[in-house]
């Protein structure tokens, strides 16, 4: 397990003062780079999440505070592995995730974990195993449609639409409909590159709302929301 402390800056916050999904995914990107730097692995290795989970407990945290931050390997696959991070602060706010990473090779494509991974983190893992098969639905044919624009600082060094990027659009559409996310369900079902089209649709309800980027037609990205209600903006 890597510890540290992490604190909500200016750049992290919506006008309320919370916490976005989009900062949240890169201090937890930071958090896993860290973590390798700390047990003296190469941080530039190649990853791509496949999917992601979060659930706040409580309060969402707010701009100053300080959260203390544990990371883990959560269980393993032959290609990939999950990493599970938990924040807290001393008001009471808890956010939970675990995110599935899988292992590239250096033409980036599915590789074998290496050997000096699981020589680290197996232990953490125990005997938890994992897939990568996706559960979220197609949208439906009357799903809210509106385009995404994509911008050059919105891609990796992979060329592709980075992680945090991604969570920028499901937290703009929680803005649109000025509603607070109580957790989410994010799948990955393959690469948004520079030269795509994409298309963001919607469906929501009282206490739900599912989000898709698509390009060509071709989902991308699907996201499931539990609503904690409006967002007070």
């Amino acid at each position: 397990m890597f510890e540290t402390t992490v604190p909500v800056r200016f750049g992290d916050t919506d006008p309320a003062g919370r916490l976005r999904l989009d900062a949240l995914a890169r201090i937890l990107q930071d958090a896993g780079n860290d973590d390798f730097l700390d047990a003296g692995l190469d941080p530039l290795s190649p990853w791509v999440a496949r999917r992601s989970t979060v659930l706040v407990a409580g309060e969402w945290p707010t701009l100053g505070q300080p959260m203390a931050l544990a990371t883990w390997c959560g269980g393993l696959g032959s290609r990939w592995a999950e990493r599970r991070t938990s924040l807290s602060t001393t008001s009471g706010a808890v956010v939970q995730a675990a995110t599935l990473w899988v292992h590239l090779d250096d033409a980036g494509r599915p590789a074998a974990l290496p050997g000096w991974f699981v020589e680290t983190y197996a232990g953490a893992a125990g005997e938890r195993t994992l897939t990568t098969r996706l559960r979220l639905p197609a949208p439906p044919s009357g799903a809210d449609a509106r385009p995404w624009p994509l911008r050059a600082t919105d891609l990796d060094v992979l060329g592709h639409v980075n992680n945090a990027a991604v969570w920028a659009a499901i937290e703009d559409e929680c803005a649109r409909r000025a509603v607070l996310p109580r957790a989410v369900d994010l799948e990955f079902a393959g690469p948004i590159d520079a030269a795509d089209q994409v298309t963001l649709r919607s469906v929501g309800s009282e206490n739900a709302l599912s989000v898709w980027l698509c390009a060509e037609a071709t989902v991308r990205v699907a996201a499931k929301l539990v609503l904690a209600g409006k967002s007070g903006r």
